[in-house]
This record gives structure tokens, sequence and C-alpha cells, in this order.
């Protein structure tokens, strides 16, 4: 059904696409005036890096599971 091959391609079709473009939406100007209710945490750069590898991690075993396990039954 899903060669390895094109399962890899898509993949990092999907991180080169989604990379990069939500990132400067979300971010506030740093000379804004207007008061908001929330206030921004900055949070460290080893937590962050650690929340994305953990994600990925999440999404590669979700992936391996559905699409490439082979069960011993068969």
């Amino acid at each position: 059904m899903f060669s390895k091959k094109m399962l890899w391609g898509s993949l990092t079709a999907l991180v080169l696409l989604t990379g990069t473009s939500g990132v400067t939406l979300a971010e506030m100007p740093a000379h804004s005036s207007q008061t908001s209710q929330f206030q921004r945490i900055e949070q460290p750069l080893g937590l962050k890096v650690g929340v994305a590898i953990g994600g990925l991690a999440l999404i590669g075993l979700e992936l391996w599971w559905f699409l490439l396990y082979k069960s011993s039954e068969s």
C-alpha cells in the first residue's frame, strides 16, 4: 500500500511546507501599545526543542504503528 520511499517523501514535504509558515503569523509586535489580558511567558530553548522532538517522536510512533507494523499472526 505505502512504500517507505513515498512515506518519507511525504513527511519531508510536510515538514518543508509547514516548517516556518505559522511562526511569523503568531508573533506580536514588540512596540504594541495595546494592553492585553494575556502575558507572554518566555520558555527556555531546551524546553521548546524537547517538546518539538517529543511531538515528532510520537508522530513517528503512530505512523510506524498504523502503517509499517507487521503482526506476527499473519
